[in-house]
């Protein structure tokens, strides 16, 4: 008789139930805070939407590297938050078109082409330099920061060397050619000089708006053209005060109704102690410790607002101006208090509210701008809004300064954006701006800009070399290599980096490691790479193709690439409509292997003019077309496009070298 079958699973030991493996924890980003001044894990209000206030320029003069210390430091950052951790953002900027420095500038300008227009003999301009050097000198006597002293005293100087050529040329009477030359001298250098005087005895007959209106329309077309060669993305939403004037008027008469605001001499001023002492509200979240410093309200006052009189319409010397009853000289609007111009603070206020309503999740601008704009922002808008969390996240970007020193555009120690592009690309000015962090001061020097030159040609060699591997004949089977013990080693190395650029990512978006531990990658991938071809092995193409992928990726959400190239940084700018490589490369390796054929010749038959010819052709007429080949004993010639100037430099740099070895030997 057959035995029983046995029950399934009886008589077995019982084997423990399936669990998922632990795994590791993701961290969650984190952005310094500077109304915590800590670092805050970043929760937007709506899901995955970030909406996002930045202060934009005050549009009286052209751009400088200040301007793009916060907005290239920003477009970094909405990058990331949009492109590596998926944030839907939401961008809003401002354009300052109403402001005291603007009202001034556009008087100044106007009033010295009106001067210098009416064609006054040299005889009058140099008895009109004399009575606006004596007003000009009570202002440097009066000044007592240092930086403006000294920047005071350069003018006057400049003045005093351009005047007395020309007073003795008048007094000699020498040829009017001779006059008219040290006259535009004259002119263009008490430019600064003319412009306070002309300002001040004749200012308030500038009643015209329009002339307020052309200044900063040009500066802010100007502004654009900066941004868009510095490949910052636009905002999403650009608002001008000169535009928002109505929805401005409301929102102080709001401020008013509420209790927070009082109406004196046609002026509307902000009741700074009666806000503070609400059970809802605080004043000064952002800098407390600043509250009273006169220096810094008088300058968010404005130059044209700080006279006894304004002085005097206040309730306390620390409340501050919403609405500006306008002075003969001034432009205005309609409003319940008379003709007048928006205060500075409300401006952002009132434009941000229309736009993102009555709490945001991001606020940015530079270091500078804490106290007294933001606070002040923070202040009324909430006066406005009723509640105390209009602003959720304070970003600010740290000072630059140069080579050390003191940057300002009032002092006119400045670098205008157009400038330094001249002397670097925009890539490498970013790069520069990623090797710090973003909300600390970065010295724009020779030693930072060589630093980010260096990053660049570090990382654009690895592209070409990887290029280079790629471009290597094989059948489709051929790309899947067998793994050894090195490419395990390279692979675990590049899942190491990519976690840790993670990491730094979420800690406060730290571009600065970031970067080096691309760096890093970088510098193993080249170790493999040598070992590799040291051994007559050929280095893992899919490999190599997806770290460098992934570089390029990278570089590509901090914006530092723009093109759709999968691997590498453009050839030919990034204006060209074709890719130049995949149309020029197939000849370039013609040509290359051909050279090859006849150097080995050329070597067996002992024919040194014709290696002389294959020589000339690599250094001196190929890097004239951004072509470089590079030859490897026993190995095929690499090919690589580089730049044509990186190219002419290299060789002048090589022919020094030689130049010097000659001369030691």
């Amino acid at each position: 008789m057959a035995a029983a079958a046995a029950e399934p699973g009886k008589g077995k030991r019982m084997q423990p139930p399936w669990t998922p493996p632990e795994g590791t924890k993701h961290s969650r980003l984190c952005l310094y805070n500077s109304l915590t001044r800590n670092k805050e894990i970043f929760q937007p209000q709506n899901g995955k939407k970030v909406t996002w206030y930045c202060c934009g320029p005050t549009v009286y003069d052209a751009s400088h590297m200040g301007h793009a210390r916060s907005y290239i430091s920003f477009d970094i950052l909405r990058r990331i938050l949009r492109d590596y951790f998926k944030f839907d953002v939401f961008y809003c900027m401002n354009i300052t078109d109403i402001d005291d420095k603007i009202i001034k500038r556009a008087r100044q300008n106007y009033l010295f082409e009106q001067y210098r227009e009416n064609k006054i003999t040299s005889a009058q301009l140099l008895e009109d330099v004399k009575t606006a050097s004596e007003l000009f000198s009570v202002k440097l006597n009066e000044t007592t920061d240092p930086d403006k002293k000294q920047m005071l005293e350069k003018i006057q100087n400049a003045v005093k060397s351009a005047f007395d050529p020309l007073q003795a040329a008048v007094q000699a009477k020498l040829p009017a050619e001779e006059i008219n030359r040290c006259h535009e001298i004259m002119l263009e250098e008490a430019k600064d000089l003319l412009s306070d005087w002309l300002d001040t005895k004749f200012g308030s007959q500038v009643t015209d708006n329009s002339i307020f209106s052309k200044l900063p329309k040009y500066w802010e077309g100007e502004f654009h053209k900066d941004m868009e060669a510095l490949n910052v993305l636009p905002p999403d939403v650009l608002t001008r005060v000169s535009e928002y004037v109505p929805e401005i008027v409301a929102f102080v008469k709001k401020i008013v109704d509420n209790g927070y605001g009082y109406v004196s001499n046609g002026s509307v001023y902000f009741d700074t102690m009666k806000f503070d002492s609400s059970e809802k509200h605080s004043y000064a979240k952002l800098v407390p410790e600043a509250v009273g410093d006169q220096k810094a309200l008088q300058e968010g006052e404005g130059d044209l607002s700080i006279s006894a009189d304004r002085l005097s319409e206040k309730h306390s010397p620390n409340d501050f101006a919403l609405w500006k009853s306008s002075k003969p000289g001034e432009p205005s609007w309609d409003s319940p208090w008379g003709k007048g111009r928006p205060g500075w603070h409300i401006e952002c206020s009132a434009m941000a509210g229309s736009i993102l309503g009555e709490s945001m999740d991001i606020h940015g601008g530079g270091f500078d701008l804490r106290f007294p704009h933001h606070d002040n922002e923070l202040a009324q808008s909430e006066a406005y809004f009723e509640n105390d969390h209009w602003v959720r996240y304070f970003l600010h970007t740290g000072h630059l300064t140069i080579a050390g020193c003191k940057m300002s555009k009032s002092l006119k120690n400045f670098i205008t954006i157009k400038d330094a592009l001249k002397k670097h690309t925009a890539r490498q000015l970013r790069l520069a701006f990623l090797m710090h962090s973003w909300k600390d001061t970065l010295d724009y020097s020779n030693n930072t800009m060589e630093s980010a030159i260096q990053y660049e040609k570090f990382m654009n060699e690895f592209f070409l070399n990887v290029k280079d591997i790629l471009r290597a004949p094989t059948d489709v089977t051929g790309q899947f290599q067998k793994w050894e013990n090195q490419e395990a080693e390279l692979n675990k190395n590049f899942y190491d980096k990519k976690a840790a650029i993670h990491e730094a990512l979420c800690d406060n978006i730290d571009t600065r490691s970031v970067l080096e531990e691309m760096r890093s990658l970088v510098s193993q991938s080249n170790s493999y790479i040598a070992a590799k071809k040291s051994s007559r092995q050929m280095p893992n193409r899919l490999l190599l193709e997806n770290i460098s992928s992934y570089l390029t990726q990278m570089l590509k959400i901090f914006g530092a690439i723009e093109s759709d190239d999968v691997i590498g940084f453009p050839v030919g700018g990034n204006s060209q409509n074709i890719n130049i490589e995949s149309t020029v490369m197939p000849y370039l390796q013609v040509l290359s292997e051909f050279r090859e054929g006849v150097r080995q010749i050329a070597r067996e038959k002992k024919v040194t003019e014709v290696l002389q010819l294959s020589d000339a052709l690599r250094d001196d007429i190929l890097p004239e077309l951004g072509v470089r080949f590079e030859d490897h004993e026993g190995l095929p010639t690499v090919v690589k496009l580089v730049d044509k100037d990186t190219l002419l430099k290299e060789r002048e740099e090589k022919k020094k070298v030689i130049i010097l070895n000659i001369q030691f030997f």
